[in-house]
């Protein structure tokens, strides 16, 4: 498989302060490639030392197999769509289309056949004589994008481009965009703080963090196997404890939580007795009220503070009894609780299997 984009040890300094540090990765031809991590972290930064508006401190960045140290950004075989998608307000769909194509000089016929063939990928035939004005915001996304892939580079970068819809809109663009990359086969290199468009529409992401990358992974991965507590807090809803490990035996620990819970669970590594951690959980491995013959159950009882509606996604808020933890429980579809009321007690469980615990790095009591 040919490797579209490659960073080796890619670092960028200002000043005392480290953007970006150390990173290093590859990006097959033809994937959908996401950087995730909040704002700050160095995701941008990256993304323009890619698209050369920026220079490496340190590292070699390789598109294609072609070193771009020193490369200016119009002579890099990349384009870069921003959140606000600079279209020209004064030109036609066609014109905006055909912008660059006209800078490097290219005939009229062949721009014309060009600007037809792929408005016609993008679902947008015949769009060539359309306003910028008189298109939604769908429709200017898939513009932007047309006016980039037109150009035909080995690798398109995308920089948050959904950030400025709407939610409506923004959830049916994620399933466009992923549509659009397997249509096309363009290398997509998207950065995002939405976790959900990066599980959504990526073959793989890196999880970044204080300018350094904690996982690369498959979306499916990331969820179910975090390799770092950040990535367990970043992607997805999850519910923690801190405590220690007071006995290990046969594949099992067992912890004891600050608040005084003792809970069973599979041991991974080679876990050590003493040893502090944070336990994470997801609040849909949690079960209401779980039948009495279900072994290998962590039980315990809380009390409902509130229940957050969210339709296939509503949780209960709630609180173990005798401890001021909030918690959230999933609402599974597949079975009613419209019994459960704020302030009703109800018992809870989570299999061994579902949880995933960290040592607290330094820590032992």
């Amino acid at each position: 498989m040919q490797i579209d984009l490659s960073t080796e040890h890619v670092t960028r300094t200002f000043g005392d302060f480290t953007a970006v540090d150390d990173v290093s990765f590859t990006v097959e031809s033809g994937r959908f490639f996401s950087i995730l991590g909040p704002s700050g972290c160095g995701k941008t930064t990256l993304l323009r030392m890619v698209a050369g508006f920026l220079e490496p401190t340190r590292g070699r960045i390789e598109i294609r197999g072609q070193d771009m140290a020193g490369m200016p950004p119009n002579r890099r075989p990349v384009n870069l769509i921003f959140q606000h998608l600079a279209l020209f307000p004064m030109m036609d769909v066609g014109d905006n289309v055909a912008f660059g194509l006209r800078r490097r000089g290219e005939r009229k016929d062949r721009i014309r056949t060009k600007v037809a063939s792929i408005l016609e990928r993008v679902d947008l035939p015949g769009f060539e004589r359309k306003k910028v004005s008189q298109l939604s915001g769908g429709q200017k996304q898939r513009v932007a994008i047309a006016r980039c892939l037109v150009l035909e580079p080995a690798v398109l970068l995308l920089d948050e481009p959904l950030g400025a819809l709407d939610l409506k809109l923004r959830e049916q663009m994620k399933v466009e965009l992923k549509k659009l990359q397997t249509q096309v086969g363009t290398t997509f290199v998207y950065i995002t703080h939405d976790q959900s468009e990066a599980l959504v529409m990526s073959d793989h992401v890196a999880v970044m963090n204080r300018g350094k990358f904690e996982q690369i992974d498959t979306p499916q991965n990331l969820y179910a196997h975090p390799k770092t507590p950040f990535v367990a807090r970043f992607v997805g809803d999850n519910n923690s404890w801190s405590g220690r490990i007071v006995s290990c035996l046969e594949g099992m620990i067992q912890i004891e939580t600050t608040d005084g819970h003792r809970f069973r669970m599979q041991a991974g590594g080679e876990p050590i007795t003493g040893t502090s951690v944070t336990l994470f959980l997801r609040p849909e491995a949690i079960l209401i009220a779980p039948d009495a013959s279900l072994a290998d159950l962590n039980r315990f009882e809380v009390a409902v503070k509130s229940i957050l509606f969210d339709g296939a996604n509503s949780r209960l808020l709630v609180t173990p009894v005798n401890s001021e933890r909030e918690m959230l429980v999933a609402l599974p579809q597949n079975r009613q609780f419209d019994y459960i009321r704020p302030g009703d007690k109800v018992e809870i469980g989570w299999d061994v299997k579902s949880g995933i615990c960290f040592p607290e790095t330094g820590r032992k009591t």
